[in-house]
């Protein structure tokens, strides 16, 4: 398990600073959403933890365990997965064997999916196998980068409900980039809101799971709201 420390980071595109020495430590096991208008820096922000950019200046830092690099992986708005290949060879690029890649599609409930071809899955279920890929690979920290966006609302709900009980699971570092002020009180423990690159609002989600829309729901995301329509 890993903390994941940032100290100072700034991302800079040419002469644009979208993110300003961002300082933010994110404790091993959590779940934390981080929420924002477009462009406020919130992806780029969660690229920089996968390491799939570097920042321009600060550090990002793992600690918890010697000598060892987290395991990280991050799913998408678009499920990205290979059409040419079935549902279980997928799931299988991320995996140890094929055992560990159907137990990853038993989690997700579409073991008899397993030799369906992409196309042929819902918007639902290819979230669900992208899912399924990311969990084979048992991640230390895992990434969500809008990753409920395109789906229905009733979908949408029903993978909710399957990241919570995943995460509560198997523990994993989780952090949910998301638009949905509901989504992000309803699944994290602690919500981030960025403005113009900068951290404007660090709130904690005291609140029992599973959660329900009562008024200290409501008053967490009238909160946020106020911050991000503010701001």
């Amino acid at each position: 398990m890993f903390n994941i420390e940032l100290k100072n980071v700034a991302k800079s595109y040419g002469e644009n600073e979208v993110l300003h020495d961002i300082n933010l430590s994110i404790e091993q096991g959590s779940f934390t959403a981080i929420v924002g208008r477009s462009g406020c820096g919130k992806s780029t922000l969660l690229r920089i933890i996968a390491k799939l950019e570097e920042a321009s200046r600060g550090e990002l830092a793992f600690s918890g365990e010697e000598a060892k690099e987290p395991k990280i992986r991050v799913m998408f708005q678009d499920d990205r997965l290979i059409p040419w290949k079935s549902v279980l060879h997928n799931i299988n690029l991320g995996a140890v064997n094929k055992e560990v890649a159907k137990e990853s599609l038993e989690k997700v409930g579409l073991i008899e999916k397993k030799s369906d071809w992409p196309d042929q899955l819902s918007g639902g279920q290819k979230q669900r196998i992208a899912l399924a890929r990311a969990l084979a690979s048992n991640p230390d920290i895992l990434l969500f980068d809008e990753p409920l966006g395109a789906l229905d609302a009733l979908t949408r709900i029903e993978m909710q409900n399957l990241i919570e009980g995943l995460w509560e699971q198997q523990k994993f570092t989780s952090l949910l980039v998301t638009h949905d002020v509901t989504e992000a009180v309803r699944l994290a423990d602690r919500v981030i809101v960025i403005d113009k690159g900068v951290i404007q609002l660090d709130q904690e989600i005291d609140l029992p799971r599973p959660r329900v829309r009562d008024e200290k729901f409501t008053h967490y995301e009238k909160k946020i709201l106020d911050q991000i329509l503010g701001g």
